[in-house]
């Protein structure tokens, strides 16, 4: 028996001409949480390690804030105003995830459109050229590499355009390093009024 046909609300999605409904495009999107587009760093100090007469010198050094989950990413996603409900979303993406995994495992490339690209590739011990000790055969390196010199598989994973120039928006914002968040709290807790940078190092590390 077919069910009567339900109303659908406009998606807040535009349709590409392929039919695939995409995130509307900056300033098109109504509501939806605000983004926090800065990035923040710290500076650090590094020696050259091809020169260690060198002066150090002073890098960016990223300063991640915490790891999104999926479950939160699904929520985000929600908030955009996406037509799909939170569990829909966290299930396509574990599906997602089960069928790009079975296309490398058969040897394919998967392409995620404006995510970006998943490609594998093959870590393995070099073989030589060899001679047979009772027989005096010679045996060319390609003759004796097997599948048992394959010790490894990579997976590689290549930004999208739409996805870099998205990062490419964004500002950066100074800030000081967790190890010195952690000498700082050290401090505190013993009662210090001064915090042992040395230890710590703005300029040594993340």
């Amino acid at each position: 028996m077919r069910t009567p046909a339900q109303s659908i609300p406009p998606s807040p999605y535009r349709g590409s001409e392929e039919g695939v409904h995409t995130l509307p495009l900056e300033g098109e999107r109504g509501g939806g949480p605000p983004m926090n587009e800065s990035i923040k760093y710290s500076v650090a100090l590094r020696a050259n390690p091809m020169n260690a007469e060198e002066a150090k010198k002073a890098y960016a050094s990223m300063q991640h804030q915490r790891t999104i989950s999926l479950e939160e990413l699904s929520d985000h996603i929600v908030e955009h105003g996406s037509p799909f409900s939170k569990g829909a979303i966290y299930g396509i993406i574990v599906d997602l995830t089960q069928c790009a995994a079975e296309a490398l495992q058969e040897g394919n490339n998967v392409d995620l459109g404006d995510l970006g690209k998943i490609t594998t590739s093959i870590s393995s011990i070099g073989a030589t050229a060899s001679t047979d000790p009772d027989t005096g055969e010679e045996r060319t390196a390609l003759q004796n590499f097997t599948a048992a010199n394959i010790i490894g598989i990579n997976v590689n994973f290549q930004a999208g355009d739409k996805l870099m120039r998205k990062l490419n928006q964004a500002t950066f914002e100074p800030t000081i390093s967790r190890k010195a968040q952690a000498a700082a709290l050290r401090a505190e807790k013993e009662g210090r009024k001064n915090a042992d940078w040395e230890d710590s190092e703005e300029g040594e590390g993340e």
